[in-house]
């Protein structure tokens, strides 16, 4: 779901780049669920990546869930603490981008503070916003891949 009625800074989809940053931690065998559908390239990245199906399908992540094994997406920031919450009750593996600020906020901390790892990157993954043109924004803040229950070899993974 885009949530283009709710808040139109909450419209930014992945480039490709951002995808392949982090191309040696996403799992192959597994069903990839990316809810947030925004401009729906996503399964055209991954396809094109990764030779992976994904599900991606512009449908309410707060009441569709279809069958599948890991959530991979970027979620709109506005709704962040609520789709964790549904993703914790979801408990399966997750990899979310994220502004880096998220890991500070004491409501994430205490809902993942078991199983969490997070995918630093060097290089800023970029941007296009739904309504923009503009390609390759990048935040004036930092973001990371938050990670539950995906059993990376470290809980701190810088990555060039």
């Amino acid at each position: 779901m885009s949530f283009t009625n709710d808040k139109d800074s909450d419209n930014y989809a992945t480039d490709i780049k951002g995808w392949e940053i982090i191309k040696d931690y996403i799992p192959r065998d597994k069903i990839i669920w990316s809810p947030f559908y925004c401009d729906g390239k996503q399964k055209e990245y991954f396809k094109e990546l990764f030779d992976l199906d994904i599900i991606h399908e512009d449908k309410d992540f707060f009441s569709y869930t279809p069958n599948y094994d890991i959530v991979i997406d970027n979620p709109p920031f506005s709704k962040m603490k609520d789709i964790c919450i549904r993703l914790k009750e979801l408990d399966k593996p997750f990899i979310l981008i994220a502004f880096s600020k998220v890991i500070l906020m004491k409501w994430f901390q205490r809902m993942f503070k078991d199983n969490l790892q997070v995918i630093i990157p060097f290089k800023r993954p970029t941007f296009t916003h739904l309504t923009n043109p503009k390609k390759g924004y990048t935040p004036p803040f930092g973001v990371q891949y938050y990670c539950y229950k995906m059993n990376l070899p470290k809980d701190l993974v810088f990555i060039d």
